[in-house]
């Protein structure tokens, strides 16, 4: 019998199912994966996650996302990504990731790690949104949106950041009939 997943993981390509199945509202205190998914996420701002799922050629090109080295990435790098076919070429959102670089070091020199930063907003909760529609931003992602903007961080709306809370398991959206939904 197949497992029952949310609908936006049914009928897709496997590479949906499996992040569905694997990463999607995992609960991550790992700051270089946070760094990675919040990168991810701006970039996919306007396209479909498919697309970024495609690209994960993203690991590579972005330096496994060392934020200690995209922090640094000089106009040579900035053009060599823009002849990169296999990520977005989007020289805004690659501008982007530098400057959200620096701001991200800036927030672990300040919090001890973006991880402690980021639940903080939670008090180390995982928050349950299991409403129908699934909304597209919340109180919440406001709030976080605000001050990483405040704090210089670009491609990080409330939209974006609320997706992103859902990629990483601050906040937990599978449905009701989903095999990894959780009751709190």
């Amino acid at each position: 019998m197949e497992k029952k997943r949310c609908k936006w993981a049914s009928d897709v390509p496997e590479i949906y199912v499996k992040y569905h199945d694997e990463e999607w509202g995992v609960p991550c205190h790992d700051d270089h994966h946070l760094f990675e998914m919040l990168i991810l996420e701006g970039f996919q701002a306007g396209l479909s996650w498919l697309t970024i799922l495609k690209k994960r050629a993203f690991r590579e090109a972005f330096d496994h996302f060392d934020a200690t080295i995209i922090k640094d990435y000089d106009e040579d790098k900035i053009k060599t990504l823009m002849q990169n076919k296999a990520i977005v070429r989007n020289k805004r959102k690659i501008e982007a990731a530098k400057i959200n670089a620096n701001v991200f070091i800036q927030i672990q020199k300040e919090f001890g790690s973006f991880d402690a930063y980021l639940w903080h907003f939670t008090d180390n909760k995982v928050v349950y949104d299991h409403d129908e529609p699934i909304p597209t931003s919340t109180p919440l992602s406001d709030e976080i949106s605000n001050d990483l903007k405040k704090r210089g961080m670009k491609f990080v709306g409330t939209t974006i950041i609320y997706a992103y809370l859902q990629a990483i398991g601050v906040v937990n959206s599978h449905e009701k009939d989903c095999f990894l939904y959780q009751k709190h």
